[in-house]
């Protein structure tokens, strides 16, 4: 039976997964698109909070000002009648043949003059629409060839497109923040910006980083090899997590873009475990409250009934999975389990207060009697602990 969700699950679709026809490099649609304005209906009608939208998902690219406003007026009108926010905006700067070598860092100048207004119109349109994150990815940022770009030039366009974005919206008093979304490769060989930490490291050298942040997805993370849910931790702990893409993905391969928890199940549990439960240990530690964004796409083997079925076992799953997880964490044995790990001492910091380097190296009486021989002999329990965890998950 599926569960209803509730506005404060904040579940938020973007129209380009509901409204992913199914065109591959392989294949042709094997459904139907429908006006946006329908999809944004129907996700209210199962219980979503928010939309998100790329602005050609609802004009298409080249459209005049006048068209472009009453599309956007329509979509508008329509998320207003049906009770949905729109949480998120972003542009599409992958998708026209202009944009092969890139928006922001494509070697030619007017290309990236032209996508930089390109973005900035959109910025507008986010503001219009009363979203509270700009999610820029850069799919086209990147290259084949390592001798195609001048690899320090591209760098410095992108913190200049960066800084030229958000000094826009500070500037216009919008209270949008940028939420950058990494990939490793797809559609680029290589993307810049492929993995969150790379994120982290350009955004410290942007003029307004401060309204700059993080956007990771699954799948993005595990095509690399990477752990989602230290991704959301290191963003946590950077102060950086504006918004999160959820999905599913199998290992090093293309972007799959499953339904969340359809791919790594155990990853997705920890990774709902962490957003619903915060980190075992460190009560006072950053916690994430954005919405709950699903960027996914439903089976091309699926018609138009299997796109809503898909959308409702997003957010299914990701319920399921979070009462798992508060049983997992009200469970005794697993207290006991925590407490034989060691992890609540993880938290207390290594220096004493006001110890001095000095002070370490001289040792306490607990230092000179520590026996590295004896710890080493020590048993951890994590197979314990994680067995709980898998208990409660499959149980």
């Amino acid at each position: 039976m599926p569960r209803q969700p509730r506005p404060e699950d904040k579940f938020s679709f973007g129209l380009w997964t509901v409204g992913w026809v199914g065109v591959d490099p392989f294949g042709v649609a094997t459904r139907p698109a429908l006006d946006p304005w329908v999809y944004a209906e129907k996700l209210a009608e199962l219980g979503a909070w928010g939309v998100s939208f790329h602005d050609n998902d609802v004009y298409g690219f080249g459209l005049d000002d006048a068209e472009r406003e009453k599309a956007c007026r329509r979509f508008k009108e329509a998320t207003d009648a049906a009770g949905i926010v729109v949480e998120m905006v972003t542009t599409n700067t992958f998708s026209h043949p202009v944009f092969k070598d890139g928006g922001l860092t494509a070697n030619d100048r007017a290309v990236r003059r032209f996508g930089l207004r390109k973005i900035l119109r959109a910025v507008d349109l986010a503001a219009e629409m009363g979203a509270e994150t700009f999610v820029m990815w850069g799919g086209r940022e990147g290259s084949e060839y390592d001798g195609s770009k001048n690899l320090y030039a591209a760098l410095e366009r992108y913190k200049e497109g960066l800084d030229t974005v958000a000094g826009y919206i500070k500037s216009q008093g919008y209270g949008l923040r940028i939420g950058l979304e990494p990939k490793p490769n797809e559609p680029r060989g290589d993307i810049f910006l492929p993995t969150v930490g790379h994120a982290l490291a350009l955004i410290a050298e942007l003029e307004h980083g401060d309204i700059v942040g993080l956007n990771p997805e699954v799948g993005h993370e595990q095509m690399a090899g990477l752990n989602y849910t230290h991704a959301l931790a290191q963003a946590l702990f950077s102060g950086k997590l504006f918004h999160i893409d959820l999905n599913g993905q199998r290992g090093l391969k293309y972007d799959q873009d499953l339904v969340f928890g359809h791919g790594d199940l155990a990853s997705a549990f920890f990774t709902v475990d962490l957003l619903e439960n915060g980190f075992p240990g460190s009560p006072d530690a950053p916690r994430y409250s954005g919405p709950k964004h699903f960027d996914y796409k439903p089976s091309r083997t699926e018609y138009l009934d299997g796109v809503w079925d898909s959308a409702r076992a997003c957010m299914d799953m990701y319920l399921l999975l979070a009462e798992k997880a508060a049983a997992f964490r009200a469970d005794p044995r697993v207290a006991e389990a925590v407490a034989t790990s060691g992890l609540a001492e993880l938290a207390v910091p290594t220096m004493g207060p006001g110890e001095t380097v000095a002070d370490l190296l001289a040792g306490t009486e607990a230092d000179n009697a520590f026996d590295p021989d004896e710890a080493g002999r020590r048993n951890c329990g994590f197979v314990r602990l994680n067995q709980l965890a898998m208990e409660h998950l499959i149980g």
